[in-house]
């Protein structure tokens, strides 16, 4: 005999905000008819947290910490003890999006160490003699415009734009890493970013003694994972685009435009057990292969 169970969103796009109805059919497809023990589905959420290798063995107390954080867990019965006929079955279902209580619906993300991911899941139960019927649809979660769960309190600022110099004197090195003699002005158009809009701004090469082979704007994330015993941070490279090839012609303004990635980003989320937080770096690189970095805390905010 053969079945075929499936779940249906009726979002195409499976995106869905707080206190919205998950809505869609369950589909089953059998070439007979199917006994079943009942139908459920259940509704599951969790924040994943996971320390990298060299954080292992050294915080054994802050390894209990690490367990899954769930947001929502919803079970509900949507039919019980019977037959569904041979050929296709749709069975319409509704699920308002609630978390459990004390529990805050974080936006979908994944990260390295920071995963967080929503699922909907149907259970078909069968006698002990046929295999249970199983199948499982993630769905997204996003922030209601201007309803993000404690922000930081510094984007009022953040939403400023930010004037920048570079030049070997500014470094955090003090000039003492080798760099050569340049200047590189501009501005970003804010350091608080609307996560559905690009991170936009200019820069231009005032000066510089030796060429310059390549300007690159790298987007990384810092995610933290901590509890009253200690704490695990970690920065990673989401993406790196280049905005300057080759050795730029002095006092050209170059634009800055990066778009935030789905899913790899989310708004700045700081809580008791872990963070999670974006960073922008200006990276150049000279002919020589030497390169110097400026960095940017940002905060994503969900507008």
């Amino acid at each position: 005999m053969s079945t075929n169970l499936d779940i249906r969103l009726k979002r195409a796009d499976k995106v869905y905000r707080e206190d919205e109805n998950i809505t869609g059919v369950i589909a089953i497809t059998t070439n007979s008819d199917l006994k079943h023990d009942g139908i459920t589905l259940t509704v599951e959420g969790c924040v994943n947290l996971q320390l990298s290798s060299k954080n292992v063995g050294i915080m054994d107390a802050f390894y209990n910490s690490v367990k899954p954080i769930q947001l929502i867990g919803v079970t509900c019965e949507v039919s019980g003890s019977g037959r569904l006929p041979s050929g296709a079955t749709e069975i319409p279902f509704e699920i308002p999006l609630k978390p459990k209580s004390n529990r805050v619906l974080y936006e979908t993300y994944h990260g390295v160490y920071i995963n967080i991911s929503y699922a909907i899941r149907c259970d078909v139960k069968r006698s002990f003699l046929s295999k249970d019927l199983q199948k499982s649809q993630q769905f997204l979660v996003q922030y209601w415009p201007g309803r993000n769960p404690g922000p930081p309190p510094q984007i009022k600022d953040g939403r400023r734009s930010v004037q920048f110099k570079l030049s070997p004197v500014t470094l955090a090195s003090g000039g003492a890493g080798g760099a050569p003699d340049f200047v590189l002005s501009g501005q970003l158009n804010g350091t608080c970013c609307s996560i559905s809009k690009p991170f936009t701004g200019c820069m231009k090469l005032e000066k510089c003694a030796v060429p310059v082979r390549s300007v690159e704007l790298q987007l990384v994330r810092v995610e933290t994972c901590g509890c009253a015993e200690g704490y695990a941070r970690e920065a990673t490279e989401i993406q790196n685009i280049q905005i300057g090839d080759g050795d730029i012609p002095p006092m050209v303004e170059i634009p800055i435009h990066m778009v935030f990635p789905r899913l790899f980003t989310c708004p700045t989320l700081i809580t008791t057990n872990f963070k999670i937080e974006f960073e922008i770096n200006l990276v150049i690189v000279f002919h020589d292969d030497h390169l110097v970095t400026n960095n940017f805390p940002i905060i994503l905010v969900r507008d």
